[in-house]
C-alpha cells in the first residue's frame, strides 16, 4: 500500500493515505519547536499591535471625557463597525486556543463549543438587540430597571455582572499568561502581570472608543490568521476533509475523536445538553457583549451588528474544527499534555501554526492570540467597571444623581481593581482549560442575567421581587455548582474525594432554577406600578426614546 510522510513536531507517525490501519507511535525525541523560545518574528508583530493600540488609545482618551463616551463611545459606531467589534470580544483566547486544543484532544464532542457559542446569536438578534438598544443606556441593569425598582435590581445586576466578567476574565488571564511565557520566556506570573497592565491601560485611558477599534483590528487579524492557517492544513491533505479525516480516524484514539458521545468536554448526554443551553443562552447575558448595543445610533444599527458579527463568528467557528483535527494529526499528542515535556492542549493551534508555517507564521499567530486576549480582556474589563460604577455606584449609592466626572473616576478605580482581580485569578485556575473556563461564564451568564432580562421585557406580570430573586438563585446556583462540580473539585482544588456534582455544566440546573424563581415569586408578588409601566416600556422597545415620545402625545 502507498504510505504518506505526515510531518510532526517529531515526524513519527507513518499513515496509510486511505486511513486504514492503526499507525504507530513511537517514543517522542527532544522537543523540536521554537515555542517557549524568543521568537524575533513574534516580538516584533507584538510590539507592532502594542504601538498601534496604545496610539489609538491615546486618540481615545482625548475624546472621552463624559460618561456617554467612556461607557459607550458616545453611541458613534456604525453597525458594521460594532457588527466587527462584537465579533472581536466575542471570538476570545477560548474560542482560538481552548477550542482547538478541545477538538485536538477531545475531538467531536468539542465542537460543541464552535456550534454553542454561534447559535446563541440568533437569540440575540431576534429576543435581545432591539429592546435593549432602545430602553437601556448604559449595562444591561438599565433594561431590567426600566419599570422596577432601581435600587435592589441595580445591585444584584451588578453582582451577577462581576462575577460573569470574573470568571471570563480568568479564562482570558490563563491564555495570556500561558502564551506569554512561551513567546518571551517568561514566568506565567510575570506575563499574568504584564497582561493584567495593558489591559487596564487601555481602558483607564481610552474607555470604550479605544476598546472598540482594538477589537476591530483584533478580528480583523484573527480571522485573517486562522484562515490562512485552515488554508495550509487543507492544503496539506490535497484540499480534502475526506483525507482529513482518514488521517484522524488512523490515529490510535481516532475513533473517539471522530466519534461522538465520548463526552470529553462533558460527563454525560445531560451534561452535553446542559453545556449546550449555558453556552447558547449565555450570549445573550454577557455583560461586554450586551454593552456594545449601547456604542450604535440607534436600534436599526444594533440589528445590523449582530447580523454582521453572526456572520464573522459562524465564519471562524468553522474554521476551528478543521484547525483542531489537523492539529490532531500533526501535533504529536505528546506535546499537547500538561506535564512534561508537554505544553497543553491550549497550544495546539500555535503548535500547528509552526509545523505548516516555520517559526514566522507561529510568531504572528502568536501575536495574532496575544491580540485577541488583549481585547477581550479590555472590553470585560471595561463591563465590569460599568457594574460597579454606573449600577453600584451611581444607581444604588447615589441614586441617579451622581455627576459624571465623578462617576467616570468610580469607572477608572474600578478598572484598576478588576485588572488585579483578574491577575489573581489567573494565578489559580492557570491549568485548567480555558474553553472550559468561558463554558463555565456562559452557564452563570445564562442563570444570573438572561432570566431577568427576558422576563423584564416580555411579561407585564414579573415584579422587582421576582427579579432580584430570579437573578440571585440564577448567580448562586451556578456558582455553587461549579464549585461542587469536576472542573473545580477535582482539577482545581484537586481533592480527592469525589466531586458532589458530577455535571461539569450547570446551565440547565441553574439556568431553570432561576427562571422558576423568577416566575413563582412574581405570581405571589405585585408590582402595580411596574405592570402600569409595561405597555410604556413595550411601545418604547419597538420605537425607541424618541418615536416613544412623539407617539406619547
Amino acid at each position: 500500500m502507498k504510505e504518506q510522510r505526515i510531518f510532526r513536531l517529531n515526524p513519527s507517525l507513518t499513515l496509510p493515505t486511505s486511513g486504514e490501519g492503526n499507525g504507530q507511535h513511537l517514543p517522542p525525541s527532544k522537543m523540536n519547536t521554537q515555542l517557549g523560545q524568543l521568537s524575533p518574528v513574534a516580538i516584533a508583530f507584538f510590539l507592532a499591535f502594542i504601538g498601534v493600540t496604545l496610539a489609538i488609545t491615546y486618540w481615545a482618551a482625548r475624546q472621552s471625557k463624559t460618561t456617554a463616551q467612556f461607557y459607550a463611545a458616545g453611541g458613534g459606531i456604525s453597525g458594521f463597525q460594532n457588527g466587527l467589534a462584537l465579533a472581536g470580544d466575542f471570538m476570545s483566547a477560548a474560542s482560538f486556543l481552548g477550542i482547538a486544543g478541545l477538538v485536538a484532544t477531545g475531538g467531536y464532542d468539542g465542537l460543541i463549543y464552535s456550534v454553542g457559542y454561534l447559535v446563541g446569536w440568533p437569540v440575540v438578534m431576534f429576543l435581545i438587540a432591539e429592546p435593549l438598544r432602545n430602553l437601556g443606556k448604559y449595562t444591561f441593569a438599565d433594561v431590567v430597571a426600566y419599570r422596577l425598582r432601581q435600587k435592589p435590581i441595580k445591585t444584584m445586576a451588578a453582582i451577577g455582572s462581576i462575577v460573569t466578567v470574573i470568571f471570563y476574565l480568568t479564562a482570558q488571564m490563563v491564555g495570556a499568561g500561558t502564551l506569554i511565557k512561551l513567546m518571551f520566556g517568561l514566568s506565567y506570573e510575570t506575563a499574568l502581570v504584564a497582561v493584567g497592565f495593558l489591559m487596564i491601560a487601555y481602558v483607564l485611558f481610552g474607555g470604550m472608543l479605544a476598546t472598540t477599534w482594538v477589537q476591530i483590528i483584533k478580528a480583523v487579524l484573527l480571522i485573517g490568521g486562522a484562515t490562512l492557517l485552515t488554508v495550509l492544513v487543507m492544503n496539506r491533505f490535497g484540499w480534502s476533509y475526506g483525507s482529513l479525516f482518514s488521517a484522524v480516524r488512523a490515529l490510535p484514539n481516532g475513533e473517539n475523536l471522530l466519534d461522538p458521545g465520548q463526552y470529553k468536554v462533558a460527563t454525560s448526554p445531560l451534561d452535553l445538553v446542559s453545556l449546550s443551553i449555558g453556552l447558547m443562552f449565555g450570549t445573550a447575558g454577557l455583560p461586554h457583549i450586551l454593552m456594545r448595543f449601547y456604542t450604535v445610533p440607534d436600534a436599526r444599527a444594533a440589528r445590523k451588528s449582530v447580523f454582521v458579527a453572526t456572520g464573522f463568528i459562524g465564519f471562524f467557528y468553522i474554521l476551528t474544527f478543521t484547525i483542531g483535527y489537523g492539529a490532531a494529526v500533526l501535533v504529536a499528542p505528546e506535546y499537547l499534555a500538561k506535564e512534561a515535556p508537554g505544553f497543553g492542549s491550549n497550544m495546539a493551534a500555535p503548535l500547528l501554526a509552526e509545523i505548516l508555517g516555520g517559526g514566522p507564521f507561529l510568531g504572528f499567530l502568536c501575536a495574532v492570540a496575544f491580540a485577541t486576549i488583549l481585547a477581550v480582556v479590555a472590553g470585560l474589563t471595561l463591563a465590569g467597571a460599568s457594574a460597579l460604577s454606573h449600577d453600584i455606584y451611581a444607581g444604588v449609592i447615589k441614586g441617579g444623581q451622581s455627576d459624571e466626572k465623578t462617576e467616570v473616576q468610580v469607572a477608572k478605580l474600578a478598572t484598576i481593581s478588576l485588572g488585579i482581580v483578574a491577575v489573581l485569578m489567573g494565578l489559580l485556575f492557570k491549568t485548567v482549560n480555558v474553553a472550559f473556563m468561558v463554558g463555565l461564564a456562559f452557564a452563570v451568564a445564562a442563570s444570573a442575567n438572561f432570566p431577568a432580562l427576558l422576563l423584564s421585557i416580555l411579561w407585564n406580570r414579573f415584579t422587582t421581587q421576582g427579579a432580584v430573586a430570579s437573578m440571585a438563585v440564577g448567580l448562586f446556583s451556578a456558582v455553587l455548582l461549579i464549585v461542587l462540580s469536576p472542573t473545580v473539585w477535582t482539577d482545581v482544588f484537586h481533592l480527592a474525594s469525589a466531586p458532589p456534582v458530577p455535571m461539569k455544566n450547570p446551565a440547565l440546573i441553574s439556568m431553570s432554577l432561576a427562571f422558576l424563581t423568577g416566575y413563582v415569586v412574581s405570581l405571589f408578588t405585585r408590582d402595580i406600578e411596574a405592570e402600569e409601566r409595561f405597555e410604556e416600556q413595550m411601545v418604547r422597545s419597538y420605537l425607541g426614546a424618541d418615536k416613544a415620545t412623539i407617539a406619547s402625545h
